[in-house]
């Protein structure tokens, strides 16, 4: 007789599936070395910015006070002692307001999104209004929010969250019915409940959708802070506030230090956002390069 020889079916899979190649992990001199080569583009494009910027002050803008030199708004903005408390405590109301109206966008928008995604009647009920709240000029109704709100803190973070909305509601909303078709369908053969799909399966699969939301509104953030602070200027004045005040004088140095400190407050919340989406969702969601 002939010995028939069983085999176990995860040893067949064993056989057929092909090891993994093993990635080598890289050093630190090799890290390093990839950091730079990745930070030369945009240390040229800076470069020739200000070699530009030095050009124009040169040869083209007359009078020069009107677009001074980089090396002036360093030693006239950030050396002087006045200036520098003004733009540092500037920029802390802002960023007071900033990060207050982006939690409140934040929880509005995932919730709103939420709910539409729940129901069809929902969205088409309510998702009209979220692109006329968009659409609605700020300064159209900047009277109404000082007149309901007040002239100071509230006020500005009201502002701050109409404009920042919008893009929490659209992405989180465009996350949420992306999930793949496959895997509701298994959900649903398993009788899982609502609440099980939204956080086991639709919310995950959400994740980067409301990380891109979630950057989008934080630049954004810091736009409607300097807004609010343009039209809501009593208390402690912000970032906007002083910009307006520079602008009145026709201290221009003290413009564009100012004007470069708010653009920087923006590409820190913008970074800051991109980095906790590596953080969280980096693990298994890798972008096509």
């Amino acid at each position: 007789m002939t010995d028939t020889v069983v085999t176990e079916p995860s040893a067949v899979v064993a056989e057929i599936t092909p090891a993994r190649p093993s990635v080598p992990k890289r050093g630190f001199g090799s890290r390093v070395v990839s950091a730079a080569v990745s930070a030369l583009p945009p240390l040229a494009v800076f470069a020739f910015l200000i070699g530009l910027w030095y050009a124009l002050n040169a040869w083209v803008v007359r009078p020069k006070f009107l677009l001074p030199r980089p090396d002036q708004i360093i030693s006239d903005g950030f050396m002087n002692d006045l200036t520098r408390q003004q733009i540092i405590d500037g920029v802390w109301q802002t960023s007071k307001v900033v990060v207050t109206g982006l939690v409140i966008a934040a929880a509005i928008g995932i919730a709103w999104a939420v709910a539409m995604s729940l129901g069809t009647w929902i969205q088409r009920s309510t998702y009209p209004y979220a692109v006329i709240l968009q659409c609605i000029p700020i300064l159209a109704i900047v009277p109404l929010i000082g007149v309901w709100f007040g002239y100071e803190f509230k006020a500005r973070v009201v502002v701050c969250v109409m404009i920042a909305l919008f893009p929490m509601v659209s992405n989180t909303l465009f996350g949420l019915q992306s999930v793949d078709r496959s895997q509701y369908e298994l959900f649903q053969l398993q009788r899982a409940e609502r609440w099980t799909v939204l956080t086991k399966l639709m919310f995950p699969a959400a994740l980067p959708a409301i990380f891109v939301g979630l950057r989008t509104s934080a630049g954004l953030s810091v736009v409607g802070a300097i807004v609010g602070d343009f039209f809501f200027q009593r208390g402690t004045p912000g970032i906007g506030a002083l910009l307006q005040t520079y602008a009145r004088v026709l201290d221009y140095t003290q413009l564009f230090a100012a004007i470069l400190v708010a653009a920087l407050l923006g590409v820190a919340m913008f970074g800051l956002f991109g980095l906790l989406s590596k953080l969280v969702v980096g693990r298994w969601y890798e972008p096509v390069k």
